[in-house]
């Protein structure tokens, strides 16, 4: 007989493949209905980014087709994206569910354009998405997401000032850069800059956030020791060239957040080969190769992506046009809109493991 309770069966054995567990006893499958030969279901992924979309899909259309008198079946796929361990010594941020570091142990290796594209992937995938951009003493996110001029409004709360954070792309932005002149240097010892990281955490309006992704400073400083120390994180993903400095540098920043026991989700190694505008069929190692492969190896952590150095990767952080708004379809945008999508999926197998 064609029923709910027949259709829930016949999709018992079907499992996600990040947490290798039925989606059935995972509640992933939802109202069930039955119209004649038609067969529809909700199907409640983990993450809307959620990178194995299709395949889960294909596989309980599959699954229920078996079923005898089955003519038609129709997923209609949601996400409910689960919420971080929280943890006793820090204070989480309400209405926020993942915080993410995005970090590197040098300068110049990308780190801002990583997090400011993954954070639009993240958002244009579904999911709301807030980016702090902690890197205090050069704040070049406003710039990134067409936000430079904009200005951020204050208002009273219950316990000081509330910062309303500004937003394009998607996604909602605070940064040192909407509070001091353009060419003014920020000159600040340790607790001043402990001070504003905390401020941008518990005194911006976030809302519900499924990630809240924090831009670091490069290195291994008072700021990624003040937001570790602070709230409870879902995990750091470590930019890097393949160049040897700079690997040299990600690897200590790794170890630093593994002793803080923040989570390491992956490192994304960037620039990793240069594709000429007019040879897009070449590719050019202009800082080495491999460098990022070899170190996760050596490391025990995922690579999460490699992304080439293309122009319009450039040109779109220095006119506010994300290339993964600008450019969908460069070699570079789809690299980050995967990078995001292993992100939110290891997120949340994270979290959900932890149960």
């Amino acid at each position: 007989m064609l029923d709910a309770s027949s259709v829930l069966e016949v999709l018992r054995p079907v499992q996600d493949p990040e947490l290798r567990k039925s989606l059935v006893e995972l509640n992933m499958i939802r109202n069930v209905k039955i119209d004649n030969g038609a067969v529809s279901f909700t199907l409640v992924l983990t993450t809307p980014a959620c990178p194995l979309r299709e395949f889960i899909v294909e596989d309980c259309q599959k699954a229920v087709k078996q079923l005898p008198g089955v003519e038609k079946v129709v997923v209609d796929v949601t996400a409910e994206t689960p919420q971080q361990k929280s943890l006793p010594d820090r204070t989480g941020i309400a209405g926020v569910k993942n915080i993410l570091a995005i970090s590197s142990g040098k300068g110049g290796v990308g780190k801002s354009t990583v997090a400011v594209n993954v954070a639009v992937a993240l958002a244009q995938l579904g999911s709301k998405v807030g980016l702090i951009d902690a890197d205090i003493y050069g704040p070049n996110a406003p710039t990134m997401l067409g936000l430079e001029k904009a200005k951020v409004m204050v208002h009273q709360g219950e316990e000081g000032e509330i910062l309303e954070p500004t937003f394009n792309h998607g996604v909602k932005l605070v940064s040192m850069g909407f509070l001091i002149d353009p060419d003014q240097p920020v000159i600040w010892r340790g607790p001043m800059l402990n001070g504003i990281i905390r401020r941008f955490l518990y005194q911006v309006e976030w809302g519900e956030l499924d990630y809240l992704i924090v831009d670091m400073p490069p290195g291994t400083g008072d700021a990624q020791l003040t937001l570790a120390q602070a709230v409870p994180m879902a995990g750091a993903v470590i930019v890097t060239t393949p160049q040897t400095v700079a690997l040299l540098d990600s690897r200590r920043g790794l170890k630093m957040f593994q002793q803080l026991g923040v989570p390491v989700l992956g490192i994304v190694e960037n620039m990793s080969y240069f594709i000429p505008p007019d040879l897009p069929e070449r590719q050019y190692d202009l800082f080495g190769s491999g460098g990022g492969e070899k170190t996760a190896k050596e490391l025990g952590i995922p690579l999460l992506g490699c992304i080439p150095l293309e122009i319009s990767l450039r040109q779109g952080g220095d006119s506010g046009v994300p290339i993964v708004a600008g450019d969908p379809e460069s070699a570079s945008a789809k690299a980050l809109v995967a990078i995001a999508q292993q992100i939110a999926a290891k997120v949340s197998v994270a979290a959900l493991s932890s149960r």
